[in-house]
């Protein structure tokens, strides 16, 4: 067969369809990048929020409108199956077959036979097969866990991902090595919750141990990590990330509010106080360093007062980076049986006001690097410019940096920063 696949969601989808296009060419398939010359097209679907399952439905009612110019078999998969499996068959008949959370070994098979399966307990982790880049990137997603065991009063993905099931370290490192040995400079380590990765495996925390046995591969790399989840980052999992050389100080930590009130109605157990002390001692160790971070304005009960409470602890901390999500209900959850709800239009005036005020402090904390030397690794060009990113950008979230200069994809360059807005930089090449 000749097989198309279209990723949608977040970056543990991207790493599941990489290895499953792996699997694919093992039993002899071609991957494609063209409808045109597809004989089946993979949809992978994201149901994290109402935008994302949005985005997925549009694109399936897309795929299934070319089918008719292209005649390729439609197969969508992943978690909007999973969660609404029978309501798609029965409203979108089109689609040819449908699979939920399944681990992309049994998804060959699946393919191969034209079964639907939707299982009972989501299959969210695998073992190590080789990748292929369904992009050309000199970086690539790892998964080292999936599922969360984690009491997030708005969180649905438990009910479609399931507990946390972490990989062994070899299996993980296994994968690394390959990576690496085709070219990666840049291992972005996800999961639903990379702190707790481990916890079911080896009993404990075990983040800090990968940390520790991919820095020392060897090669001229970098390793992000995301998802840090704010409850459970230890002092340990900080410390081996500012000590191991590799891995580059940049704290994603999406603390979701400033209120102490909405923090307990959300299932956070540590306070703002205690939130922020985290924060700022991270700062302190490492005044470089940068904090990431996610809130989500409009949750249930919202008063102006906790918004006001959350806008004092965004300036007080003054993260580097900031994403800010309108709560949705979610079905099955406990916030959404929450009453109080916040009207539409005052939440997204409440991200409007609170976007503006990050992009003071974001201009801020970049004014820091100009002047400076910064390592930057090369992603690409557009309009007379490479298009880099220094440690202080993730991928697809973050800005990038505009360099002038001759470099190629994966050239890691020492660039001086000239100039920058809110969320770009703008420098020279050495």
């Amino acid at each position: 067969m000749k097989v198309g696949i279209k990723v949608l969601g977040c970056p543990k989808n991207e790493a599941d369809c990489e290895i499953l296009a792996g699997l694919l060419k093992e039993r002899g398939h071609e991957i494609v990048h063209n409808v045109e010359e597809a004989d089946v097209v993979v949809l992978d679907t994201c149901a994290f929020i109402e935008d994302a399952k949005k985005e997925s439905i549009d694109e399936i009612l897309s795929f299934v409108e070319a089918k008719e110019d292209y005649g390729y078999r439609l197969v969508v998969k992943g978690c909007l199956v999973q969660r609404y499996y029978r309501e798609l068959k029965k409203e979108i008949p089109e689609v040819d077959q449908w699979i939920g959370v399944v681990a992309p070994e049994k998804i060959v098979s699946l393919l191969e036979n034209g079964e639907d399966l939707v299982p009972q307990r989501p299959e969210t982790v695998y073992s190590y097969r080789k990748r292929i880049n369904l992009e050309e990137k000199p970086y690539a997603y790892v998964k080292i866990s999936d599922g969360c065991d984690r009491k997030c009063t708005f969180c649905s993905i438990p009910s479609f991902k399931g507990n946390l099931k972490s990989r062994s370290v070899e299996d993980i490192v296994h994968e690394v090595e390959d990576l690496l040995a085709e070219g990666k400079k840049e291992i972005i380590l996800v999961a639903q919750d990379t702190t707790s990765y481990g916890e079911d495996l080896y009993g404990k925390q075990a983040l800090s141990d990968l940390l520790r046995r991919l820095n020392s591969l060897k090669g001229d790399f970098w390793i992000r990590v995301m998802y840090l989840h704010p409850d459970h980052l230890t002092d340990e999992i900080i410390d081996t990330i500012l000590k191991l050389e590799k891995v580059v100080n940049y704290f994603d930590v999406p603390v979701q509010h400033g209120s102490d009130r909405i923090l307990t109605l959300m299932g956070r157990i540590r306070s703002s106080k205690e939130l922020k002390n985290m924060l700022l001692r991270i700062r302190d160790k490492a005044p470089d360093a940068v904090l990431r971070t996610s809130v989500i304005v409009g949750f249930p009960g919202e008063t102006e007062e906790d918004f006001e409470e959350l806008k004092r602890f965004v300036e007080e901390v003054k993260f580097d980076k900031l994403g800010v999500f309108v709560y949705s209900d979610e079905e099955g959850t406990v916030a959404s049986s929450l009453k109080n709800k916040v009207d539409p239009e005052t939440a997204r005036r409440r991200q409007e006001e609170l976007l503006l005020l990050q992009a003071e402090i974001s201009y801020e904390r970049l004014d820091r690097f100009v002047g400076k030397s910064m390592k930057a690794l090369v992603e690409g060009r557009e309009n007379g410019y490479l298009i880099g990113r220094t440690f202080t950008e993730a991928p697809e979230v973050d800005g990038v940096v505009f360099i002038k200069g001759r470099g190629e994809m994966g050239d890691f360059l020492e660039v001086t920063i000239e100039e920058h807005d809110e969320y770009d930089m703008w420098g020279i090449a050495r």
